[in-house]
C-alpha cells in the first residue's frame, strides 16, 4: 500500500514540475520577438528599392472560368447519404445537392462582384508578394477624423466577412451610433487568401503577416492605429501587438489566443474543483470540465492536423472539385456557429447566412484558385504556436466572448496575456465569424472599446 502511494506521489511531483517547465515558470518573462524583415517573392531578393506603390483593383473574374465552373458542378458525383445521420459524418449529400441546384440555377455571380466592388479595392507589394486590401473611408464633414481600424479574417473565411459590419463602422449615424466615432476601415486579405499573393517560400508565418499588414498601413499614412480580429487574424494582431507596440493604439479579438501559467494543472484541478480555479459559475462553464471540452475540440480539429501537416495533397480534392471545396468550408460554418447544427439535415447554416452569401465566399476561394496557399498557413505556424513562451501583450485590448466559439478563456484567464485588458464582454449570441454573423453586436462592442481608449488621451 505504502509503495502505490510513494508512486502516486512521485507521479504528482513530476506532474507539476512538467507543468510548471512547460509554463515557463523556471524562466524570466521572455522579450517580445524582433520585427524583422522578409522576402516571400520568387527567387532573391532585388538589390534595387522595392516598388510602393498601392493600385486600385478591380474584382472581374473571366466568363470562361465561369462556365468551367458550372460544368463541374453539373457533372459532379455524389455519395449517397446515410439514413438519419444529419450532419455528424459531415455535410450531407442531399443538402450539398441543394446546394449545387442553387448554385447552377439561382446564383448570380455578377450580382455579387457589383457588391463587392461598392467598397474601393486595392494591391501594393510588400516583401516580394501582392498583398490585397479593401480601403473604406467615410464621408466626414470636413476638419472631422476618422478613426483607423484595421480587420482581419480567419480560415475558411475572408475579406467579404467584413462586408456587412463595413457600413456600420464607417456611417454610424445611419446605424444608431453618434457622429463623431466614424472609422475608416482597412479589411486586407491573408497572403494566400483570395487576391493576396501566396508566398513562394517556406516560413511564411503569423509574425510575418503581422510585419506585412503594420508595413501596408505604415505605407497608407496611418503610423497609429486600432486593430481588430477573429480566428488567424486574432492570431495575427497580437503579434502585430508584440512587435509594434507603439503603433497599436488598441486590440480587440473576437477570438482570445492565450493561455495561462500552470494551464494543465488548472484543468485537472478545476475538473473536479472548478471553485477553486474560477470563482463565477459563468467562467467555470467556459473550461470545464476539461474532458469534456477537450473531446469537443478533438471531434472539431481534424481539419486542422491534416493542414497543419499535409496541405498540399488536401489541396489537390479541393482545387478540383467546386462541390468538394464547398462542403468543406459550409461545414464550418455550420458546426462553428451552432452546437446543434450536427444535429440537423441542413447543419442549421441558413439560420445564419443565405446561400447567396455562404457561396460567395466559396467563389473567392475557388476562382483564385486560393484554398491549397490559405491551408498552408496551418502549416506554418501550428507546430511554433505550441512552443512559443507566454508573450505579455501591453497594449489597451478589448475581447469580445461569443458563446459559439469553440476556444473559449475566461476573463481572469486572459489577464495573464492582455496587461492592459480595457474591456472583456460575454455576448449574448453569436459564435465563430462575428462579423459576419452578427454584426450589430461585434461594431458594437469595438466602439464601446474605442471610445474607452480614446477617452484616456482627454
Amino acid at each position: 500500500m505504502m509503495f502505490w502511494k510513494l508512486i502516486s506521489v512521485i507521479v504528482l511531483v513530476l506532474a507539476v514540475g512538467t507543468t510548471l517547465l512547460l509554463n515557463g515558470a523556471f524562466h524570466e518573462s521572455p522579450e517580445a520577438p524582433a520585427y524583422g524583415d522578409g522576402w516571400w517573392g520568387k527567387g532573391e531578393k532585388p538589390t534595387t528599392p522595392p516598388d510602393e506603390s498601392i493600385s486600385p483593383f478591380k474584382i472581374k473574374f473571366d466568363g470562361s472560368a465561369l462556365s468551367d465552373l458550372k460544368s463541374r458542378i453539373r457533372n459532379a458525383r455524389f455519395a449517397e447519404g446515410l439514413e438519419d445521420s444529419q450532419f455528424h459524418y459531415g455535410v450531407r449529400p442531399e443538402y450539398m445537392r441543394k446546394v449545387a441546384k442553387y448554385w447552377m440555377n439561382s446564383y448570380n455571380w455578377t450580382k455579387k462582384e457589383k457588391e463587392i466592388n461598392k467598397y474601393d479595392h486595392f494591391k501594393t507589394n510588400i516583401e516580394g508578394i501582392d498583398v490585397h486590401f479593401m480601403h473604406i473611408k467615410p464621408n466626414l464633414p470636413p476638419g472631422q477624423k476618422a478613426i483607423p481600424l484595421m480587420m482581419i479574417h480567419g480560415w475558411p473565411g475572408s475579406f467579404y466577412e467584413f462586408m456587412k459590419i463595413a457600413p456600420m463602422m464607417t456611417d454610424p449615424l445611419a446605424h444608431g451610433g453618434p457622429s463623431d466615432d466614424a472609422f475608416e476601415l482597412v479589411c486586407p486579405s491573408i497572403p494566400g487568401y483570395t487576391f493576396s499573393e501566396g508566398s513562394h517560400k517556406k516560413g511564411l508565418n503569423a509574425l510575418a503577416v503581422a510585419r506585412i499588414f503594420d508595413k501596408l498601413m505604415k505605407r497608407l499614412g496611418f503610423n497609429q492605429y486600432y486593430i481588430q480580429g477573429g480566428d488567424w487574424g486574432a492570431y495575427i494582431v497580437t503579434k502585430m501587438a508584440l512587435i509594434s507596440p507603439t503603433s497599436i493604439l488598441g486590440l480587440h479579438t473576437n477570438m482570445a489566443v492565450t493561455r495561462v501559467p500552470f494551464q494543465p494543472l488548472l484543468l485537472a484541478i478545476g475538473s473536479y474543483f472548478p471553485s477553486l480555479i474560477l470563482s463565477s459559475k459563468e467562467d467555470q462553464d467556459k473550461v470545464f470540465p476539461a474532458g469534456e471540452h477537450f473531446f469537443d475540440l478533438l471531434l472539431e480539429t481534424g481539419y486542422m492536423h491534416i493542414q497543419a501537416t499535409k496541405p498540399d495533397t488536401l489541396g489537390h480534392a479541393l482545387n478540383d472539385s467546386p462541390i468538394g471545396l464547398a462542403a468543406y468550408i459550409l461545414e464550418k460554418f455550420s458546426t462553428w456557429t451552432n452546437r446543434k447544427g450536427s444535429d440537423a439535415d441542413d447543419g442549421c447554416i441558413e439560420e445564419n447566412w443565405t446561400l447567396d452569401e455562404i457561396l460567395t465566399n466559396v467563389m473567392l476561394y475557388w476562382m483564385t484558385n486560393s484554398i491549397t496557399t490559405s491551408m498552408r498557413f496551418y502549416k506554418e505556424n501550428i507546430a511554433g504556436a505550441y512552443q512559443e513562451p507566454l508573450y505579455e501583450i501591453t497594449v489597451p485590448s478589448a475581447i469580445a466572448d461569443f458563446p459559439m466559439e469553440f476556444a473559449r478563456v475566461p476573463e481572469p484567464w486572459t489577464r495573464k496575456q492582455f496587461t492592459d485588458l480595457v474591456q472583456y464582454t460575454t455576448m449574448p449570441r453569436g459564435g465563430h465569424f462575428a462579423a459576419f454573423e452578427v454584426p450589430q453586436l461585434l461594431a458594437k462592442d469595438i466602439r464601446k472599446f474605442v471610445t474607452a481608449v480614446e477617452a484616456r488621451k482627454q
